[in-house]
């Protein structure tokens, strides 16, 4: 009989905190206010979860910038503040937060924030928890291969694997929320062998009970890594 696939790096795209809120006449901060609290949930749950050892959630791409200087404020507000009341629940569960990207770009306040939430939970172990912020794989691929060069080393997979962000751990299964069906210049090359699974509901919508479907979905799969 065949053993269902383990589960041990799920990355999420979570898309749809605007059409959620325009669909209720609401302004698209409260959706992302509603997104924040999923990701609340989902770390949760993910954390306590058997087998899971790391959630990658899309959180602000490079691409984000474009949207209206407004929205990316509040965004950078609506992160340090969740970021900050965040600490407990990642003590209470365990959870060590990471950050992939170049956050050069945000305020010295928001990348204090950061450090200061990374320090605190550095010893936790029950399931790390990893933000890409200010992300772009494309991004990713050409810094990791400048660090080998400037390393003076040669540009082989092992190397590259191991300059980028993430080093060298590949996504078992991606979840993206909203009925969109497009990879987003997210993880590209964690993602070469992963599952892939779209939902239509969009992301404050997306709960735990949904995850835990398409997990077993997952788990059902058969994974042949370019095998027979």
């Amino acid at each position: 009989m065949k053993q269902p696939n383990t589960l041990r790096h799920l990355a999420v795209i979570m898309d749809g905190n605007g059409r959620w809120a325009n669909e209720r006449g609401l302004k698209r901060t409260k959706g992302h206010e509603e997104g924040a609290e999923r990701v609340r949930d989902i770390t949760t749950y993910c954390a306590l979860h058997p087998t899971i050892e790391s959630l990658t959630l899309y959180a602000f791409s490079t691409e984000n910038w474009k949207r209206p200087k407004m929205e990316v404020d509040f965004l950078m507000r609506l992160l340090d503040r969740y970021l900050t009341n965040e600490i407990p629940v990642y003590m209470e569960h365990n959870v060590r937060l990471e950050v992939i990207g170049d956050i050069d770009r945000f305020s010295k306040k928001l990348q204090k924030t950061i450090a200061k939430v990374k320090g605190t939970t550095a010893n936790n172990t029950s399931l790390t928890q990893v933000l890409a912020l200010n992300y772009g794989s494309r991004d990713e691929i050409i810094r990791a291969v400048n660090r080998v060069i400037d390393a003076g080393e040669a540009v082989t997979e092992e190397s590259l694997g191991a300059a980028l962000d993430t080093p060298y751990v590949d996504a078992d299964l991606l979840v993206r929320t909203s009925g969109e069906q497009r990879l987003s210049n997210y993880l590209l090359w964690q993602l070469s062998y992963a599952e892939f699974i779209f939902t239509d509901t969009l992301w404050p919508d997306f709960k735990p009970d949904e995850l835990e479907t398409l997990i077993d979905q997952y788990e059902g799969r058969e994974r042949r890594f370019g095998g027979i």
